[in-house]
């Protein structure tokens, strides 16, 4: 008898789509209000996914998806380290 593990789904902040939690990137922000990118997906903090797409990343900043997520102002420095990360996964 096999026994089927439950896969963690993540709905994107830009497109809304449910998708593999592992599939996705990490936004936290920690305790200390500062704003990180978890590539584990296990540090504390609270956490907002994006697909690894240029076009959800586009969305997230056009409709302010990160900060309805937190319920906080974003600096820009989050967005230009989300997307320097977006352009290092889609040239691998």
């Amino acid at each position: 008898m096999s026994v089927n593990k439950k896969v963690p789904m993540r709905k994107c902040v830009g497109c809304g789509e449910m998708k593999n939690k592992k599939e996705m990137i990490r936004v936290l922000k920690t305790s200390e209000d500062e704003f990180v990118l978890d590539a584990t997906g296990k540090k504390n903090g609270r956490g907002a996914y994006i697909c690894p797409s240029k076009e959800c990343f586009e969305k997230v900043v056009k409709n302010k998806g990160l900060e309805r997520s937190f319920k906080h102002s974003i600096p820009k420095e989050v967005y230009e380290k989300l997307e320097k990360e977006l352009d290092a996964i889609e040239t691998e």
